[in-house]
């Protein structure tokens, strides 16, 4: 009898669970793994523990880093992982050549241009002459230390130095908030249909 009674549960079981779910529910505890430059750990620790305590704490997560890399964040759901992924990507994110940074933070002025933090711990030099189409005739006149600027990188070049543009930025900006322009001329043209006349109407 007590046989049956198994078997009868798990009949019942079946019935409503009939095969394994493909998917986690978005709400299921989760354990998400990453893998940074090892040089970036730094960046998502920060001083004193201060960036990683943030990201702890805004995410409801716990993470653990290896000192390969290997970032290990355990999460209450999914949202919640994915928001700590997505920063822990943003602050160890490598620079590309052509990639538009917003709200990069000018930490340095020099007479040739002025240093641009870019990315967390990642900086550039905005030269002169990169600064606006316009002639500039000071740094000073464009920007002061501590302003937040749009920048492209334009080279990094062979001893990894970082140039950037605002100019370039500001173009791409115009680039993408132009309207599509139409194909052909805009005059309309009339076409011939053989057999048919043309009639115009006569009040």
């Amino acid at each position: 009898k007590a046989k049956e009674g198994r078997e009868f549960i798990l009949e019942k079981m079946l019935e409503v669970i009939p095969e394994p779910r493909k998917e986690l529910s978005k709400y299921a505890p989760l354990i998400m793994t990453m893998e940074i430059n090892p040089d970036a750990i730094r960046y998502v620790i920060g001083k004193g523990g201060e960036t990683i305590q943030k990201i702890t704490a805004e995410c409801e997560v716990d993470i653990d880093i290896s000192d390969e890399g290997v970032v290990s964040i355990t999460a209450p759901d999914q949202e919640k992982g994915e928001k700590a992924q997505k920063w822990i990507d943003t602050l160890t994110k490598e620079p590309e050549i052509g990639e538009i940074y917003e709200n990069a933070k000018v930490v340095k002025i020099m007479d040739f241009g002025a240093f641009v933090e870019f990315l967390p711990g990642k900086e550039g030099l905005v030269h002169i002459s990169e600064m606006s189409k316009e002639r500039v005739g000071k740094v000073e006149d464009v920007v002061k230390v501590g302003d937040e600027v749009r920048v492209k990188l334009i080279k990094i070049d062979d001893q990894g130095r970082n140039n950037l543009s605002m100019k370039a930025a500001a173009d791409s900006a115009k680039q993408s908030a132009a309207p599509p322009k139409p194909h052909g001329s805009s005059k309309p043209k009339s076409e011939k249909v053989p057999g048919t006349t043309a009639v115009r109407k006569v009040n």
